[in-house]
């Protein structure tokens, strides 16, 4: 059994790693806090009395981590702890709160989850808030969900992109449904830019069929992404960023019309003005360009170095190839 200075050493590795975003090595930290989940948990449901958010935002993660319907219902009072505190440290340990509630398996978390779009629908939330809790839900997809998310979004008046409005899409719509939609020009471009930003986090089987439409609508909108910083550019990179984050399941089993489309759209994108478009293109060009796009990306080569090295990376595997 671990003795007290072991636990206090691998508590505080384990804020040290939740404050970092390293969610592996947290992880492996979890675990080691006692012999056993319920020593665990004593563990970490004091550390949530601690007057440190950075520590209360660790044990969050760690009650995550070990899941359970015991978990939720702590997770789900100190929910209401922190959004009672109205501070900025508060709303740090909501979110992650949330996105600890989103891992767990349990029925529990989604109706805590519901609970919390509700009380937010009931407000005046920032967008953040309410994304965060779309994304847990996007993760908790459900049939049931369909009609609570709806009277939210009709609650809610919330700018767009949202990823709420971008949930009650992709619950309404079947993958055929959904990729018609990505192709009718008439829908917003930033209602497609909603649906995206969950689809990148997360990724069903049932929907990489809609993608060659999303990036059919990405070519139509190549000169607007060009041209300006503005919803085009966004709808590009988010689309772009998803392909780079579910690259095994998308880029590399594309149809060869489907790739070279792609390789069109990344390759006109380069030259984009918004940066994280021109970045998010020239990386998907090492999947899906060839040798010859190199001049096209020396062409555009930005001035920043960081930013010049994604060009200049991807320039030398793309010259590497036969």
């Amino acid at each position: 059994m671990a003795n007290k200075v072991d636990v206090a050493q691998i508590r505080g590795q384990l804020v040290d790693a939740v404050k970092q975003g390293d969610e592996p090595r947290a992880r492996v930290l979890v675990p080691q806090l006692g012999p056993g989940p319920r020593h665990v948990r004593v563990v970490l449901e004091a550390m949530l009395e601690d007057p440190d958010a950075l520590v209360r935002q660790a044990a969050a993660f760690g009650l995550g981590e070990l899941s359970g319907a015991t978990s939720v219902r702590c997770l789900e009072q100190q929910l209401a702890i922190e959004e009672a505190r109205g501070d900025y440290d508060g709303e740090a340990v909501v979110e992650e709160i949330v996105r600890a509630l989103s891992r767990i398996e349990d029925a529990g978390a989604r109706a805590s989850l519901v609970r919390k779009l509700d009380r937010l629908a009931a407000g005046r939330p920032e967008r953040s808030d309410v994304n965060e809790v779309a994304h847990a839900l996007w993760k908790k997809r459900h049939p049931e969900l369909l009609p609570v998310v709806r009277r939210s979004f009709e609650q809610l008046s919330l700018p767009e992109p949202n990823t709420l409005h971008g949930l009650l899409v992709l619950l309404e719509k079947s993958p055929v449904e959904l990729g018609a939609w990505a192709l009718d020009s008439a829908v917003p471009v930033r209602h497609k830019t909603g649906v995206l930003m969950l689809l990148e986090e997360q990724l069903p089987d049932s929907l990489i069929s809609a993608f060659p439409k999303f990036i059919s609508a990405a070519s139509a909108l190549i000169r607007p992404a060009l041209n300006q910083r503005g919803e085009a550019a966004y709808f590009c990179e988010v689309l772009l960023n998803a392909l780079l984050m579910h690259r095994e399941r998308l880029l590399i089993a594309l149809p060869e019309a489907v790739r070279a489309e792609l390789r069109h759209v990344a390759r006109s994108l380069v030259a984009s003005k918004a940066m994280g478009c021109a970045l998010r293109a020239a990386s998907v060009l090492e999947f899906v360009g060839r040798p010859e796009d190199a001049t096209e990306l020396e062409t555009h080569r930005p001035a920043d170095p960081t930013f010049a090295k994604v060009f200049d990376d991807v320039v030398r595997a793309l010259r590497s190839l036969h």
